[in-house]
């Protein structure tokens, strides 16, 4: 998958099907099952580091499990995605942060924010790297938002957003992803745009969608947005599993004759 390609996908009217992944083992695993892109996202620092938020994560942890999907991606696009400070201080710091990203096996950056960071796309893009936005709820603004919590729905702010994404069309990005704003409202940005949205937790008309791979397997549930469907329950398997596996070592029934070496 390039960026061309994922472009195309919406002149086509094919949705784009997006997972979150940090790890070589579920890559492989979402390449088998066809996804079309992997987001290597800084949301690793709540699923897999135990935070109550994103902004902890470093560029260092970013570049580790960049490595770590774009060394065993084969077909699918890798979008590395820029934590927190690596990208709002100035141009250059944003510039040189991507590239770090992009030599660390990413096919592309996402970033947040809209008209604010609108240089910042123009300056990472023109040096010819693919850059994705990122609106609505954006959790590296979680302590101005006072939490989680559903934009754009004021009349207002709606506007906005649909200026800031367009700003970020215009500045070059090639995609924008729209999260938890209301379902008409990534309507009406996804028909304002000539390049494709992918939502999470705002509704069925963008062009594509993206679930973080433990929620959307039912491995995650400390907390549970509404916008996300468990296609499994994944935990509840491991968590019996490992009681039986438990059981059977106090019982001294693991290992028996077939796991032993003779």
């Amino acid at each position: 998958m390039t960026i061309p390609e994922f472009q195309q996908h919406k002149r086509q009217r094919k949705k784009l099907v997006v997972v979150t992944a940090y790890d070589a083992l579920f890559t492989r695993i979402l390449e088998q099952a066809g996804i079309n892109a992997i987001l290597v996202g800084d949301s690793l620092g709540v699923v897999v580091q135990g935070r109550a938020n994103t902004l902890s994560v470093t560029m260092d942890d970013m570049l580790y499990h960049t490595k770590l999907v774009a060394g065993a991606a084969k077909q699918a696009l890798v979008i590395g995605d820029m934590p927190f400070m690596s990208y709002q201080a100035s141009q250059e710091e944003a510039v040189r942060n991507a590239g770090r990203l992009i030599q660390a096996g990413a096919h592309a950056v996402k970033l947040e924010g809209g008209r604010p960071m609108a240089d910042r796309v123009a300056a990472i893009t023109a040096i010819g790297i693919p850059v994705m936005g990122h609106l609505g709820m954006t959790p590296q603004s979680v302590n101005q938002y006072g939490g989680y919590k559903v934009q754009g729905k004021a009349k207002d702010r709606a506007k906005a957003l649909l200026e800031d994404a367009k700003a970020l069309e215009a500045a070059g990005a090639f995609a924008v992803v729209l999260e938890a704003i209301p379902a008409s409202l990534a309507k009406t940005i996804t028909g304002a745009l000539s390049i494709p949205t992918i939502g999470i937790g705002a509704g069925p008309h963008c062009d594509g969608q993206v679930l973080v791979v433990y929620d959307l397997l039912g491995m995650f549930d400390d907390f549970v947005p509404k916008f996300v469907k468990p296609y499994a329950h994944l935990k509840a398997d491991a968590l019996q599993a490992l009681q039986r596996y438990k059981a059977e070592v106090e019982q001294g029934t693991f290992p028996s004759d077939s796991e032993s070496y003779h």
